[in-house]
């Protein structure tokens, strides 16, 4: 399964290759440490930001990098993804999510103090829009944000945050008209995770062990009125805005997710001797990987082809949203299928902790409910597409 070669220049290769050198030096050696003490260390995001993982798709006057593309979010995220552990990726590019509404709607003075930090690797950043009565129903949201003076005040609850623990800044969903009704009245604020009023909860989880994910509390949380992104009760398109890159994003990680699963399953197969001959020699087994190859391929074109469609504005409407929807659900369902058929190749070795099938395999649901359940992402598409 290689890049389509008409689609990439010299540079987004030689950013892929800085990234599988990044990976080989600072990740993999120690990947499975971090996967059993659930954490990782802080001085992680400054090597990321140093090689322009952080800058991907933002501003450069703020520490972006020019000229990258969803293109570039593809490649890095099939290299990241040969960690085989999605916590350890989903965590340290969490600001991929959190920090696009400071970079899209936030004033130029929040963008260079907050967003400059972000992507430097000084500061941590995260997205909070789930609570725990809404889920993939954002309009639903509860969270409460009434103006005083020249402050709001935050109260309401927020779940299933990524680097929710760790994060120095919060991007928030909050309702500031209290009797509009679905996804009007909603807003986007940002908020410095150090206020007072902020209690952090820890949340364990089947998969993603490396990933700090927490349970957020807001009790009469005081934010400057500055913090606002967007207009007030204009925030449901700021976070619909967010939603495409990110369900792109969860769609390539898934992608190289499910390449890692194939890789190591063929090369289990290539070594492993049953019944006198290697188990790729058994057609049972050949079969099974072909196809692991054939969904991989089919991925990768809707990928590819939807990452070209990011990127030309005339192509962008109701039916790329719809395919964004398609394209997360055929990616994670890629994933599903690969983990489950490289563990079974593995045999007992795949339901061992360490090998990156195992690790996969465990991770695999999030991805499929994360950004938007598959349920969610249906219906979504019917609608874009009219129907």
């Amino acid at each position: 399964m290689k890049p389509n070669p008409i689609y990439y220049s010299p540079q987004h290769f030689e950013f892929a290759d800085s990234v599988r050198k990044f990976v080989q030096k600072e990740l993999l050696p120690y990947v499975n440490e971090w996967e059993e003490a659930e954490t990782f260390p802080k001085e992680l995001y400054k090597k990321a930001a140093d090689i322009g993982l952080l800058g991907l798709g933002f501003d450069e006057n703020y520490g972006g990098i020019a000229g990258t593309d969803a293109f570039h979010v593809l490649l890095s995220s099939i290299e990241l993804a040969k960690t085989g552990s999605g916590g350890l990726c989903a965590s340290l590019l969490s600001h991929s999510i959190g920090a696009p509404p400071i970079n899209h709607f936030a004033s130029p003075e929040i963008k260079e103090s907050v967003l400059t930090q972000i992507l430097a690797g000084e500061k941590i950043s995260a997205l909070a829009i789930t609570e725990p009565s809404g889920g993939s129903d954002v309009a639903a949201l509860k969270t409460s944000a009434v103006r005083d003076g020249d402050d709001y005040i935050l109260n309401g609850e927020k779940t299933f945050i990524t680097s929710g623990i760790r994060a120095d800044y919060y991007t928030v969903a909050v309702r500031t008209d209290p009797d509009a009704k679905g996804p009007n009245g909603i807003s986007m604020i940002l908020v410095d995770a150090h206020s007072q009023g902020i209690t952090k909860s820890k949340l364990d989880k089947m998969g993603w062990w490396a990933s700090d994910t927490a349970h957020l509390h807001f009790d009469n949380v005081r934010v400057p009125a500055k913090n606002l992104l967007g207009a007030e009760n204009m925030g449901f398109l700021v976070i619909m805005n967010n939603f495409n890159m990110e369900r792109f994003f969860l769609a390539a990680s898934s992608y190289g997710f499910a390449l890692t699963c194939y890789e190591e399953a063929l090369e289990w197969a290539k070594e492993r001797k049953t019944f006198g001959k290697r188990l790729v020699d058994h057609q049972v087994v050949r079969h099974k990987l072909v196809d692991m190859a054939t969904r991989l391929t089919t991925t990768l074109a809707l990928l590819e082809d939807t990452a070209y469609r990011l990127g030309k504005p005339e192509l962008q409407g109701n039916e790329l949203i719809a395919q964004i929807c398609m394209l997360k659900n055929v990616a994670t369902q890629t994933m599903q299928f690969c983990a489950d058929a490289a563990v079974q190749t593995l045999g007992g070795m795949g339901f061992m902790r360490g090998t990156k099938s195992e690790r996969i395999y465990r991770d695999v649901k999030v991805n499929m409910i994360g950004g938007g359940a598959e349920e969610i992402m249906k219906d979504l598409a019917s609608r874009q597409l009219g129907y």
